[in-house]
């Protein structure tokens, strides 16, 4: 097995090459041994997928838990794993810091942090995003634990206002740019689909761009995103909500109709058990 150090350096250079990578997001074991047999180079954690595997809705895990399951997830294969940490699990920059060291321990060696309060703490406000000098105090401190570490920690910055219905372009790019003066290794605005608007945000920073893919009408391959000069694209919790939409039709199926015409549909069990390790 690779240590992490090298796993650590693996990816950072990911993120240096001239075409875009994927790194699809397991929601458990098996989906990463999966992922990983069909040769991926890195994964990365999704909030929503772990969640889901563990009964729950997305938001509702806290970060031990979460911590448990990027440990389980790093653990799993060879490959780089950068986790999804949601907002850091508190408000405080202490507590962006705090997690990106926990999320290391893990065995983790890159991690986002976003910029939106979060579920619960926006049920209590009517602004789902932090105001933006205190986002950029905690990308600032994600930054400082993430450059204590003994490897090289690669810090993705979130800005999540197309994910809370602010359409805003100006404003994330701007968001997006402090949190590349804070020191950011990549940057990322889940929720923005024309190519008009990647070129933009593409052509505004210096450092690595994350692009979500998989979403609704979005038409986007890996070749045209190299053009527009993507380095990295996520899934985030689109393989999991294949899977789950999956069993959710055939189990209705099932107890709707009588029928189960899915298994027309399934993998066979031989080529599944191919993709797993012995």
């Amino acid at each position: 097995m690779k240590t992490q150090m090298e796993k650590a350096a693996g990816f950072r250079e990911l993120h240096q090459g001239t075409k875009a990578f994927v790194i699809p997001n397991p929601w458990d074991l098996g989906s990463a041994r999966l992922l990983a047999g069909l040769g991926f180079q890195a994964l990365a954690t999704s909030s929503a997928g772990a969640a889901f595997a563990m009964g729950m809705r997305d938001g509702a895990l806290g970060r031990e838990a979460m911590l448990q399951h990027i440990a389980a997830v790093a653990a799993a294969t060879d490959l780089p794993v950068s986790a999804d940490l949601e907002n850091g699990f508190g408000d405080a920059p202490e507590f962006a810091a705090e997690t990106i060291r926990m999320a290391a321990e893990a065995g983790a060696c890159g991690g986002s942090i976003e910029d939106a309060r979060g579920e619960d703490a926006t049920a209590r406000t009517d602004e789902p995003i932090y105001a933006r000098e205190l986002a950029v105090e905690r990308v600032r401190a994600a930054v400082e634990a993430a450059k204590s570490l003994a490897f090289p920690f690669t810090l993705t910055a979130r800005c999540e206002n197309f994910l809370h219905g602010r359409n805003d372009l100006a404003d994330t790019i701007a968001r997006l740019q402090a949190y590349q003066e804070a020191g950011a290794d990549v940057l990322y605005a889940p929720g923005i689909t024309t190519r008009e608007e990647i070129e933009s945000l593409v052509q505004s920073v210096d450092r690595p761009v994350n692009v979500l893919v998989g979403l609704k009408g979005m038409d986007l391959t890996v070749a045209q995103a190299t053009g527009l000069g993507v380095r990295r694209l996520s899934v985030g919790s689109g393989l999991a909500r294949a899977a789950y939409g999956t069993l959710l039709r055939a189990a209705r199926e099932i107890s709707e109709h009588g029928t189960f015409n899915f298994g027309d549909d399934v993998s066979g069990l031989s080529e599944l058990c191919r993709l797993f390790p012995t």
